[in-house]
């Protein structure tokens, strides 16, 4: 029975800083197919971000970075515009860094038909 105690305590107060920002809903979503250009990247994560450290770039597939300028973060929200983007596959990576320091990547596509 303590054992149990003890484990329950644990989790109880370690929790929050095990802690990770990860995405949620996107802006274009993964994998979308859109009919015109976004002419920006919106990304929601589970937890407040450090925006010193968080960041999301958009890719060609030519690997030509289309970023218009630098991603910003406010809160649970990164954003990013973009350059005005000609039909094709696009792949987004970000970089999301929680307030307790947890750091994660990741990436997705989308696509802007022609």
């Amino acid at each position: 029975m303590q054992i149990r105690i003890a484990l329950f305590a644990f989790c109880l107060f370690t929790a929050p800083a095990l802690a990770h920002a990860h995405l949620t809903p996107s802006d274009p979503a993964a994998n979308a197919i859109l009919k015109s250009a976004p002419a920006r990247i919106e990304l929601h994560f589970t937890e407040a971000l450090e925006p010193a450290f968080s960041s999301v770039t958009v890719t060609g597939k030519d690997g030509r970075v289309m970023d218009a300028g630098p991603s910003s973060a406010n809160g649970t929200t990164m954003r990013l515009l973009l350059k005005k983007l000609p039909p094709g596959q696009y792949r987004v990576h970000w970089v999301s860094v929680a307030v307790d320091t947890h750091r994660l990547t990741g990436d997705y596509s989308f696509s802007v038909a022609p």
